[in-house]
């Protein structure tokens, strides 16, 4: 099963450059979108069940803003729209698909960049959604948990950790939840397949920084752990280029 993961910062925009196209090339068997910022049926989805894709789709109360979706070729045994949790669900953040052998859980995690009533905001969802996701394995133990997590992890996850140790999403409560995220039953699969530095998937629209790979990781497949031994690939697809944000790649058996 290939699995992809890509914040598509506004899905309107993204099949105007060209994003049908990449999918028809790609073909992944389910693909997570995070910030699709739009309702379904504001989407022209048929070049998309033509290729054999499902479309599930969680948008936010707010138009044009955040929204998840997931586009599957396995046709699930149950779709769990949002965690549950109004404030969240509100936001369109959270849709889960249940097949016979894992689930797979698309999130869009809050940005805490525009200020401090936002950050509380994320590290309210932070603890909440470790909550969420510790009751989750006790029916469900094969958990991927795709998405844009909006935190880089450790130093080597951005371009420059002694300058953003202050910003939003590499502040050290943040990181500490990441790792105490994995410790808890996870596996970062990228991590798995590449223990080195200078792999990103968020760049800024300033200063060039695509172009000089000036960027974050902050998006991510995480594996629960009884699945560990069935991945066989973890990648980044820096060359897709619809959003500032790049898809991330899973494969599993």
């Amino acid at each position: 099963m290939k699995i992809i993961s890509y914040n598509i910062n506004g899905i309107r925009a993204a099949i105007k450059k060209g994003f049908n196209d990449w999918l028809a090339d790609e073909l992944p068997d389910v693909l997570c979108l995070q910030e699709v910022k739009a309702e379904q049926e504001q989407v022209d989805t048929t070049p998309w069940s033509a290729l054999g894709y499902e479309v599930y789709w969680m948008s936010a109360q707010k138009k044009g803003y955040s929204g998840v979706a997931i586009l599957t070729k396995v046709t699930p045994k149950h779709v769990e729209y949002g965690c549950g949790i109004e404030k969240y669900d509100n936001e369109g953040r959270v849709i889960r698909v249940d097949f016979e052998h894992c689930s797979v859980i698309n999130t869009y995690m809050p940005s805490g960049s525009s200020g401090d009533l936002r950050q509380a905001f994320k590290m309210e969802w932070l603890a909440d959604f470790q909550q969420y996701t510790d009751e989750l394995k006790k029916t469900l133990p094969h958990l991927i948990i795709c998405g844009d997590y909006n935190i880089c992890h450790t130093s080597i996850d951005i371009h420059n950790p002694e300058k953003n140790k202050k910003t939003s999403g590499f502040l050290p409560e943040e990181r500490e939840w990441v790792t105490k995220f994995i410790e808890s039953g996870f596996v970062d699969s990228f991590r798995a397949f590449q223990p080195e530095p200078h792999h990103y998937s968020w760049w800024s629209y300033r200063a060039a920084s695509r172009e000089r790979n000036k960027g974050w990781r902050i998006d991510y497949l995480m594996v629960a752990t009884p699945l560990k031994d069935r991945m066989k690939d973890g990648k980044i697809l820096p060359e897709v280029k619809h959003s500032d944000h790049c898809p991330v790649y899973l494969e599993i058996e």
